[in-house]
């Protein structure tokens, strides 16, 4: 195999994109920390939110700009490692790290507000992300976005939003923005899994190769210009992914189902746990609460 060290320093670490993070970043703790006084509803910033933030930070860097963003034009395992992290790991991560004062000041005009409340129904966020996302991996359309950058950073980008309206309503915790409760929340993290099982199925159980831009060159070279600039691309000789994969293209496939159900199953599970978590805790205070109020009442009868 081939090593990656050819592409140049630029397809592997993507710096500008690294600068970008990084400005963002200095952005999030310059409004929360240094300049948080200015707005009169804003609270201290909590470890925990600034820690979570810069976690998001490193690990959208790590799957969109550092060698793993390559890896996943040369590898669909490696897409897939990048798709789960990107949707399933990292905005739950985005939604605990912004402070609630800073949530309610985005969510603040009527525009906003409405919109993000429609889209972050249960059952219109469930549809939208797990219908979308599953609609990106039918060969025809990922062969046709992943071959122009516009509509990749595009459709990716909007498939990010999606991916944070999916989880809004199973871990926000802001008491105006509550629409699902223990048990329905426990429904809501099943039925997502349940809904992105199609996709993965597909991707697994298929006898042949289904993408074009990792089994066709010309497709592939195409493709892979959205990470290597193209006068790079031009100095090298190259015939396609296999060059720098040890698997079959059918097993790189199936790998990459397999992978991204697993990852799935992981987070999901995570989330039911919490979720029970936080329930059986809920239901105790409200125990606790009634047994107390039960021995005050005799008290003030007498």
């Amino acid at each position: 195999m081939l090593d990656l060290g050819m592409f140049g320093f630029r397809a592997l670490w993507s710096p500008y994109f690294f600068i970008v993070l990084t400005l963002i970043s200095v952005g999030y703790f310059l409004l929360t920390v240094k300049y948080r006084l200015r707005y009169s509803d804003s609270e201290p910033l909590k470890n925990k939110e600034g820690i979570l933030f810069l976690v998001s930070m490193v690990l959208i860097y790590v799957v969109k700009g550092s060698p793993i963003d390559l890896m996943g034009h040369l590898m669909f395992y490696a897409h897939m490692i990048q798709m789960a992290v990107l949707y399933l790991v990292i905005p739950p991560l985005l939604i605990a790290a912004v402070p609630h004062w800073l949530w309610r000041r985005m969510l603040k005009n009527n525009i906003i507000n409405k919109t993000f409340r429609f889209f972050t129904k249960p059952l219109i966020a469930l549809i939208l992300f797990n219908g979308i996302f599953s609609i990106y991996h039918i060969p025809l359309v990922f062969d046709f976005v992943k071959q122009d950058m516009w509509l990749h950073a595009l459709y990716t980008g909007a498939l990010f939003l999606l991916a944070l309206f999916m989880w809004w309503p199973l871990l926000n915790s802001l008491k105006e923005y509550q629409t699902l409760n223990g048990l329905k929340k426990v429904g809501y993290v099943f039925a997502s899994g349940v809904l992105l099982t199609p996709a993965c199925g597909l991707i697994i159980f298929a006898d042949n190769p289904m993408y074009q831009t990792y089994s066709d060159p010309q497709a592939w070279a195409e493709a892979l210009k959205l990470c290597v600039p193209p006068s790079m691309l031009a100095g090298l000789e190259l015939s396609g992914p296999e060059m720098f994969n040890s698997m079959s293209l059918l097993e790189d496939q199936r790998l990459g189902g397999v992978v991204m159900k697993i990852i799935q199953e992981i987070v999901y599970g995570v989330i039911l746990a919490q979720i029970f978590f936080s329930w059986y805790r809920q239901e105790q205070e409200e125990t606790e609460l009634e047994l107390a109020k039960s021995r005050i009442q005799p008290t003030i009868i007498e």
